[in-house]
């Protein structure tokens, strides 16, 4: 198998002005041993705006993840353009835009329905043809897009900095619902058993029905809320900036237990079959029993962490502010092998 990964971006503290680590480019590695296949440049200046941050011409810096879709890897640029390269070769298949840079890209890609979806800084959610990079349709919001939109079943649902939460028809962009929530929202939403999940920069965390928009239950945290959550069976874990994983019953949003992790959680979380695990900026992993919501540590990197973590066929694989890959068997936490990412 392959991992496709862009290199991130350090953090200067808070939203702030964030500087580059690395050179923006997307790297292939062999997920076996995390020896690097090949790596594509991702050259131009960043446009205005975005985070705030001032200064010339800045390497390309990438935010979102990159998706995989039958023989083309896709990756969006926080220089305002999104890319589609070969998954085998890395050759560059298109570019969109072809001419020019929109507003900077922080959220990531979702393909569906033979369509690319994003959302941009200028407020729209972009669906492009995966094959070819044209243009289908656009929708509106009235303030940035970070997030990055999640598909389900023909829909998709996207978080904007306006607060609101909007349901699209995946196929043509037509608004089904829009929820509004009492702050801006930065998250990824989880679609799960027809409800979604979401956190707010208003310290909230909803449940909202994915049919009708409806508000089912909120829960109030210290902190806002800035990554995706996740579940299991009848539970909804959260990370928050205020240290705390919180553990949700599902369908009443009453919390059942928290677990302070001792740093802010922006990345990801992922669930290896009956745990799920999180990661703190400071580069602690840790691991929720889900049987019992035992809190364990699973690995101290002492490497900043901001990517989300990965899981696939039982490997657990964590990208560092260090420009370090690290791969670790997921059931059992041994450290399979790191790799330089430079």
């Amino acid at each position: 198998g392959t991992i496709f990964l862009s290199p991130s971006l350090k953090q200067a503290g808070g939203f702030g002005c964030s500087t580059p680590a690395v050179e923006g480019k997307l790297v292939a590695v062999n997920a076996e041993s995390g020896i690097q296949r090949w790596e594509a440049s991702l050259g131009g200046a960043a446009p205005s705006g975005g985070f705030g941050c001032s200064g010339g011409a800045t390497p390309v810096a990438v935010y979102g993840s990159p998706a995989l879709f039958e023989d083309l890897v896709y990756v969006a640029g926080y220089n305002g353009k999104v890319y589609a390269l070969n998954a085998e070769s890395g050759a560059l298949r298109w570019v969109y835009p072809r001419e020019g840079n929109m507003q900077p890209i922080v959220s990531g890609v979702v393909v569906a329905l033979d369509k690319l979806y994003f959302g941009c800084s200028d407020g729209k959610l972009y669906a492009l043809d995966a094959a070819t990079g044209d243009m289908l349709w656009e929708f509106t919001t009235e303030g940035k897009i970070w997030s990055t939109p999640a598909y389900d079943g023909g829909m998709l649902y996207l978080s904007s900095f306006d607060k609101k939460l909007y349901a699209l028809n995946a196929a043509d962009g037509t608004l089904k619902w829009e929820f509004e929530a009492e702050g801006a929202i930065i998250a990824t939403p989880l679609v799960y058993d027809g409800t979604i999940y979401i956190g707010t920069l208003d310290r909230h965390f909803y449940a909202i029905g994915a049919a009708n928009g409806i508000m089912k239950w909120q829960f109030q945290a210290e902190k806002w809320f800035w990554t995706r959550a996740v579940a299991f069976e009848d539970t909804v874990y959260v990370g928050c900036f205020d240290n705390k994983v919180y553990a949700l019953n599902a369908l009443s949003g009453e919390k059942i237990t928290d677990f302070d992790l001792g740093g802010p959680v922006r990345s990801w979380p992922v669930l290896d079959e009956d745990r799920v695990l999180f990661a703190t900026e400071e580069g602690k992993i840790y691991a929720i029993d889900t049987a019992n919501n035992q809190l364990g540590l699973f690995a101290d990197l002492a490497e900043t962490i901001y990517a989300p973590l990965s899981l696939s066929e039982g490997v657990l694989y964590v990208y560092t502010q260090s420009q370090n890959l690290h791969a670790f068997n997921a059931t059992s936490g041994v450290k399979l092998w790191v790799q330089p990412i430079n």
